[in-house]
């Protein structure tokens, strides 16, 4: 299988207070179309380490891949264009505009990526909407979905520029058990069928047992 992320021996720091070893060489490959859950206790550094994959956080040692490509030591705006177009992120909290509909809430990646025509970006945002189970909220706002919906809202929005990777952080952090399924099903649909490979940050031991490999952290390193 295609590997598509490759870390490095990553080592990150934080220096405040004093100097702090977050990640103490860090090194895994994700393959495409592989659900990953990565977990441990708070602290342990999985988030740090999923916002330096996701090359928002570039203050680090090590290298990194994706793509074939070396992401490690780019600008921010190749970085920022690298992202748009290769990866997709779902967070906790689903960072929706208000008073957006869904619809125009799911073009703005595809509308900044400036790769298609804005009636192929509305035609894209509402494939990704109905696969979503959300064609029909496609002109309501943002505001007025219930959590569930909004997070779906937010996997669409994450999808429309068709990354290669999906990175969640906690995605079913603010979900009930019901919309949790939901999002698991998708995401595990999004691996099968469509070949995108999923890192999810979670702290929900059932939703990572039932992904296809779990990285365990502890303590900056990897234990399992």
């Amino acid at each position: 299988m295609q590997t598509i992320l490759k870390a490095d021996n990553i080592v990150k720091y934080f220096y405040q207070p004093e100097p702090f070893e977050v990640l103490k060489g860090v090194s895994f490959e994700a393959k495409k179309g592989e659900f990953l859950s990565v977990v441990g206790k708070s602290g342990c550094g999985k988030s740090t380490l999923l916002y330096i994959l996701s090359t928002m956080d570039t203050d680090y040692q090590g290298n990194l891949q994706m793509n074939n490509e070396t992401l490690t030591g780019l600008s921010q705006n190749a970085l920022s264009r690298f992202r748009n177009e290769h990866m997709g992120f779902v967070f906790q909290f689903h960072y929706l505009l208000p008073e957006f509909t869904a619809l125009k809430n799911v073009m703005l990646p595809a509308l900044k990526l400036g790769k298609y025509s804005p009636k192929e970006v509305e035609e894209r945002a509402y494939e990704k909407l109905n696969w979503m189970g959300m064609g029909d909220y496609a002109l309501k706002r943002a505001s007025r979905l219930s959590g569930g919906q909004q997070q779906r809202v937010a996997i669409a929005r994450a999808l429309v520029n068709d990354p290669a990777i999906i990175m969640g952080d906690e995605p079913t952090g603010n979900l009930d058990q019901t919309n949790t399924g939901i999002i698991f099903d998708i995401f595990m649909k999004l691996a099968k069928e469509n070949g995108q490979t999923i890192i999810a940050v979670t702290h929900d031991k059932d939703f990572a047992a039932a992904s296809d490999r779990i990285i365990e952290m502890s303590d900056g390193v990897i234990v399992n």
